[in-house]
């Protein structure tokens, strides 16, 4: 029994997560991807043209899959539509197109009556028309992910930079520019099996200074059953339901306000550091839902009785990383630490005020809060790293 799954580059979600949880369940697994070459020897892969859904059949063709899905912001449709063509369970193609399109989720949430975002759309070679009353507001890419070429700005000149900025790089990008919504940044993770959706929990999302919104740090903090329920509401009217979905959202004035919606498991390891504090397979979850199993088969525990604390080391500057520790695990008292670099030393990296810039995650699992940060504290005091510019 084979196992597709698509993907751009490595990830740690694949590496780590999905293609062990394959071979645990007993599946032969291919990954599917544009840039066979970037794969390490050891995974089975296969060059076909991902964002294609025709190609992705084709590609399926030597060996009918038992499950086709993906991980990747940027593949969840073609995923989709792939799926459905060869009669496998999947996402809905529309929902997944929906959660990647930032302003036709915004229309989608408003129509329903949920919330109302003040959103505009740049396309290509347009000047952003905004008015005066809708600063300070956020531009970022209409189907951008990982908080790249996102920025706030507080008037007319600073959008103007910014855009000029990022159509420097990315010209024929589309971008939105809305209001910016107040409030602690939170997320929410959930499971679904097409009818029935559970709800894993979220995490109290810390951030660096504006005007980026580099994510640094992240405290297990499920929402509330208000919340979780307006949440889900807001799912509901995205047609989100099926598979893994990381949402961001914001408490302001007692109501959630979306952020966003990626189809996918929450990334840059949190998804195995989730896992990990759940107790759960929750990669083999994922595969066994797209397996067509109900979610009432997989054993999703009803309480979480531990927390966790994340940090990202991020680098503050552009250059070469000469010195770094290498990958810990270790256990402090009742807390288990971990430290998992994500640059290699000796890599030179630009700084872009995003999750590019992390040097490694540090994350801590223990009994309560108080514990977990005193013990991930004295842990990253003796971890250092040099950038020289």
């Amino acid at each position: 029994m084979r196992l597709y799954l698509t993907a751009l580059n490595p990830t740690d979600a694949v590496l780590e997560g999905l293609l062990p949880a394959a071979a645990s369940l007993g599946l032969s697994a291919t990954v599917l991807t544009d840039r066979p070459a970037d794969w390490p020897a050891y995974v089975p892969v296969a060059r076909c043209a991902v964002r294609d859904p025709a190609a992705v059949v084709a590609a399926t063709a030597a060996s009918r899959p038992v499950a086709l899905l993906s991980n990747s912001d940027h593949l969840q449709e073609a995923t989709a539509i792939a799926a459905r063509k060869l009669g496998l369970p999947g996402k809905d193609p529309d929902a997944a197109r929906l959660c990647k399109d930032k302003a036709a989720a915004r229309r989608v949430i408003a129509a329903a009556g949920l919330d109302l975002v003040r959103t505009i759309t740049v396309d290509p070679g347009t000047e952003p028309e905004v008015p005066a009353g809708m600063f300070p507001a956020v531009v970022k890419p209409r189907a951008g992910v990982a908080s790249e070429d996102a920025y706030l700005v507080v008037d007319h000149a600073e959008l103007a930079a910014r855009v000029a900025e990022i159509r420097d790089r990315r010209p024929d990008v589309a971008l939105v520019v809305e209001e910016y919504l107040d409030g602690e940044l939170r997320t929410f993770e959930t499971l679904g099996d097409g009818t029935a959706l559970a709800y894993l929990g979220g995490w109290r999302t810390g951030l660096g200074p504006p005007p980026t919104f580099t994510e640094e740090s992240l405290a297990w903090s499920p929402p509330t059953e208000r919340a979780s329920e307006e949440l889900r509401a807001r799912l509901d009217a995205l047609g989100v339901g099926f598979g893994a979905c990381h949402t961001e959202y914001v408490i302001s004035d007692g109501r959630v306000r979306l952020i966003e919606v990626n189809y996918r498991l929450i990334g840059d390891r949190m998804d195995l550091i989730l896992a990990d504090l759940l107790g759960v397979p929750l990669f083999e979850y994922v595969i066994r839902l797209h397996l067509g199993e109900p979610l009432t088969a997989l054993g999703l525990p009803d309480a979480v009785h531990r927390y966790a604390h994340v940090e990202y080391v991020c680098a503050d500057r552009s250059g070469r990383l000469v010195a770094a520790p290498g990958r810990l695990d270790t256990v402090h008292g009742e807390v288990r630490l971990g430290c998992h670099p994500l640059r290699e030393v000796g890599r030179t990296a630009a700084h872009t005020g995003t999750n590019r810039d992390y040097l490694a995650v540090l994350h801590g699992i223990g009994p309560d809060e108080g514990t977990v940060r005193r013990s991930l504290a004295a842990f990253r005091s003796d971890l250092q790293w040099t950038i020289v510019e």
